[in-house]
């Protein structure tokens, strides 16, 4: 899906600490608004629904922590629960969070139908909403706070181009869940960057199911085995996928031989890249996200219209919802300490055991 987004790319990634762009969105006219500063009293509460434990770990070990943190710290009382995959359990608990006196409910969606529903009956009963990192297809939502996803996908392709080379290569792609929006973008931005290189041939492409680790693996074996293992790279959508095809790989006894994508720098997928069984990850500070998540809140807990950077494309809804669009980083084995010097994955985790002499290699202590 197409996001429309301003030149000013530099000025997005210093949304950093402020979780505020310096430019306007897609709209000549937009309104900046007053993204969540100034003067006003901060009136309700906020509930956020995190989607499952499975996709990624980054929900919990990440996202849950890091937006407990911000929201105390702008004092804004916040309920934060994970739907644990079910659709209808995300349901009750928006529900729940309606019934408790919610004024602003932000979602992670577990497919856009789903989502979709949940934010009409929140806003029948005067509810705000927004969408956290997967934009809601045919929602409602208000406003939308994530890494801009197509980018996060050039940014993915532009890693597994430096992997391989210039050199003839079949490529397989392993994309993410097809009910989940962020996936197209993904697939969209990394097909932007390989389908122009003409030594690059797509051998297989299949999208994932719910993100799921275990089918991930059965269908790259397919995959590699329907290839006769002529297969020499791997566009895989998240850390999670990137290790299931990395598993068969090792399998084969060619790990490390075929350079394997990844994303959201997850302790397993920065072990496997100071390993050289993944060539990259793409990194997505979760304290970005979250200091723009609480602007946008903070803003409209004051009555103030949240300041945005950009608009994202809902082709099913036939609108341009609000954004603020972040830009996301990739990681290779040069520069993993980034992600341990931002505070991303702590060092203790990360490098434990074996990985201890690999994390030194790497200037990480």
């Amino acid at each position: 899906m197409r996001l429309k987004r301003t030149a000013c790319i530099a000025a997005i990634a210093a949304m950093a600490t402020a979780g505020l762009a310096a430019c306007g969105n897609g709209d000549d006219n937009n309104s900046k608004g007053d993204g969540g500063s100034g003067g006003g009293k901060i009136k309700g509460k906020v509930g956020i629904i995190l989607p499952d434990t499975k996709s990624s770990v980054r929900w919990e070990s990440f996202d849950r922590p890091v937006l407990t943190q911000a929201f105390k710290q702008a004092g804004i009382p916040a309920d934060i629960q994970n739907a644990e995959g079910d659709k209808q359990r995300m349901q009750t608990i928006a529900d729940q969070m309606i019934t408790s006196g919610v004024t602003i409910l932000a979602i992670v969606n577990l497919d856009s139908a789903s989502g979709a529903a949940i934010e009409s009956k929140a806003k029948q009963q005067g509810v705000q909403t927004i969408d956290y990192d997967r934009l809601t297809l045919g929602g409602s939502a208000d406003y939308y706070v994530s890494f801009d996803g197509t980018q996060v996908g050039r940014v993915q392709g532009q890693g597994l181009q430096k992997c391989l080379g210039d050199k003839k290569s079949n490529i397989v792609y392993l994309d993410g869940s097809p009910t989940d929006n962020n996936a197209t973008l993904f697939k969209n931005g990394a097909h932007e960057v390989l389908d122009k290189v003409t030594n690059y041939t797509k051998v297989a492409e299949q999208a994932v199911p719910d993100w799921d680790n275990q089918q991930a693996a059965t269908i790259f074996e397919q995959m590699y085995t329907q290839q006769k293992g002529k297969i020499d790279g791997v566009l895989a959508a998240n850390d999670g996928l990137g290790q299931a095809a990395i598993s068969i790989l090792k399998k084969n006894s060619v790990a490390g031989k075929v350079p394997v994508t990844g994303q959201d720098a997850t302790p397993q997928g920065l072990q496997n890249i100071l390993d050289g069984t993944q060539c990259m990850t793409v990194y997505k500070p979760n304290k970005q996200e979250a200091d723009a998540l609480v602007n946008v809140v903070t803003a409209l807990a004051k009555g103030q219209k949240p300041q945005t950077n950009g608009t994202s494309d809902d082709p099913t809804g036939k609108r341009q919802v609000p954004s603020i669009l972040l830009q996301p980083i990739g990681i290779f084995k040069d520069n993993v300490k980034q992600v341990v010097t931002d505070g991303g994955v702590k060092a203790t985790e990360l490098c434990k055991g074996a990985y201890a002499a690999k994390c030194k290699a790497a200037g990480i202590q």
